[in-house]
């Protein structure tokens, strides 16, 4: 038995995890790929810090270089101004480093730092939340923004270069883990040192906000996922686990209490299968029941000749008269004839199914094959007083696709009943004709013909029904049986009924598939 699975069949690493389980991980895998979109805001993020970065020093190189042409005295008003227009704080130093304007000084600040402590809970776990994809994603470890205690140009030394027409660029993160970037440029001449800072919580809010638009839809795809992974593993696997179990049930021979569920409803591959196996039960079943079946009638068959052998040779061993022995060992004789011609008989019935399915069939002329099996025949003497007349058809007429043992085999049995049932003097009469695409062969006898109640039955096996005028036991009942097997195994049609001709008598009528239509 062949226990190696075909290499298309073959599964690696994931032969350990059930249907449902392949199912569920190849939909979430997809799903785990959207997931990932949360991880790639963080990208934008840094685009976008970048971005607000650049416009920073942009303003502060600006406003360093257009100071020299405000008057003096507008220009905290100027400063001002500007500041509210980019939301920001401007500070202005002279060129020794003190402090000289600044747009906070007696006017409403463009932002104020919010203080952690006294935020909702919502808010606590937002920023808890912002500290986990940041640190999944490997975001850059921003330090916290502190004003200086001196707020003089040297405080600023890493933003405000000593170059002047040069700009540079810090950010960090505001108590509530906003971003607060601070700009800072020198102007040509020298004489200006101007410090741009700004609280861009809109970056921090942006990034939560499609966080959580992803996120949602990331739930309800992954909820989504679940349930379709769900619905194709009741529509897949549930129905596997039930044909499976069915199928264990009828290995372990207990096919008669199995129903196989044959989902008529279902128009896909699941049906189909559900369908073929319930159809194989089924044929099983029946299979099953015919070999009992025919064990039992074997066994009650065999029982009767033996029954006689023995009770014939327990009266040999008794009787001292040897004329009466004589009788008493014939009759053992013909009882172990009969068992002979039984076994023999059974053992074809046994065999014929499975010979038939293997065989080769070949193009085969049962005209010929008729003309050749009667001259046998009569050159045996088999049919005795009983006159056979065969309308032989034309070469090729009545040509099928057969085995020649299996259909000779037919035919003959077919022949010995006809004549069996023949009276002395009487005519079978055999024709092969072609119709409908079909070979017809009739064989007709002038017996007592066939009830129309029994003309199912005598097809059965060791159903035997023979003429008063026959020695008991010399027929098996299992011709007429292996006659059917035999055609039927060739795709055709084997049935009795009255002669056409309105004479006395049963005509055997079998339809093969002509050669050409077998074929195609």
């Amino acid at each position: 038995m062949q226990t190696a699975e075909p290499a298309d069949l073959q599964l690696g690493w994931s032969r350990g995890l059930s249907l449902t389980a392949r199912i569920l991980a190849v939909n979430l895998f997809v799903l785990a790929l959207l997931g990932a979109g949360l991880f790639f805001l963080d990208s934008y993020r840094v685009r976008l810090i970048a971005e607000r970065e650049d416009a920073a020093r942009r303003q502060a190189t600006f406003l360093a270089e257009s100071l020299s042409l405000v008057a003096p005295e507008k220009r905290a008003a100027y400063i001002y101004e500007f500041g509210q227009e980019h939301q920001s704080r401007i500070r202005v130093y002279a060129q020794n480093g003190e402090k000289i304007l600044d747009s906070f000084a007696g006017r409403p600040p463009t932002y104020v730092f919010r203080d952690p402590a006294k935020e909702p809970i919502r808010k606590v776990i937002a920023r808890g939340i912002d500290k986990m994809f940041d640190f999944l994603v490997g975001a850059a470890v921003l330090g916290p923004f502190a004003e200086p205690r001196i707020d003089t140009a040297d405080a600023w030394q890493h933003v405000l270069k000593p170059k002047p027409a040069d700009a540079a660029s810090t950010v960090a993160f505001a108590p509530d883990l906003t971003h607060v970037i601070s700009a800072g440029s020198r102007s040509r001449d020298g004489r200006f040192a101007v410090l741009t800072t700004s609280n861009e919580r809109d970056i921090r809010l942006f990034v939560r906000a499609e966080r959580f638009n992803v996120g949602m839809f990331f739930v309800i795809a992954l909820a989504i996922g679940i349930l379709l992974s769900m619905f194709l593993a009741r529509t897949i696997v549930r129905p596997l686990r039930h044909l499976s179990r069915a199928a264990v049930k009828v290995r372990l021979g207990r096919a008669q209490e199995v129903t196989v569920p044959r989902l008529p409803s279902r128009r896909d591959e699941i049906g189909m299968l559900a369908r073929a196996l319930s159809d194989m039960s089924i044929a099983l079943r029946q299979r099953i029941d015919a070999t009992e079946a025919f064990a039992a009638d074997v066994a009650h068959e065999i029982k009767n000749p033996l029954a006689s052998l023995r009770s014939a040779l327990d009266g040999a061993e008794r009787i001292q008269d040897p004329a009466l022995r004589k009788q008493l060992m014939d009759v053992a004789k013909a009882d172990v004839q009969r068992m002979d011609r039984l076994i023999s008989d059974i053992s074809d019935a046994s065999r014929v199914d499975s010979q038939l399915a293997k065989a080769k069939f070949e193009p085969i002329d049962l005209g010929d094959m008729i003309e050749q099996l009667l001259q046998a025949r009569e050159d045996r003497g088999s049919d005795k007083d009983v006159n056979i007349a065969f309308a032989r058809p034309r070469r090729t007429i009545a040509t099928v696709m057969g085995e020649d043992v299996r259909l000779e085999r037919m035919l003959t049995n077919l022949i010995d009943n006809a004549v069996s049932f023949s009276p002395p003097g009487a005519v079978v009469e055999i024709s092969a004709t072609l119709a409908d695409e079909e070979v017809i062969i009739r064989i007709s006898d002038e017996g007592p013909g066939v009830p129309p109640q029994e003309r199912e039955a005598i097809f059965r096996r060791f159903h035997s029904e023979r003429p008063p005028t026959e020695n008991f036991g010399k027929h098996s009942g299992l011709g007429l049986a292996i006659a059917r097997t035999i055609v039927e195994g060739h795709h055709g049609r084997i049935n009795v009924r009255d002669r056409v001709d309105g004479k006395g008598g049963a005509c055997f009528e079998i339809a093969l598939p002509c050669a050409a239509v077998a074929t195609r």
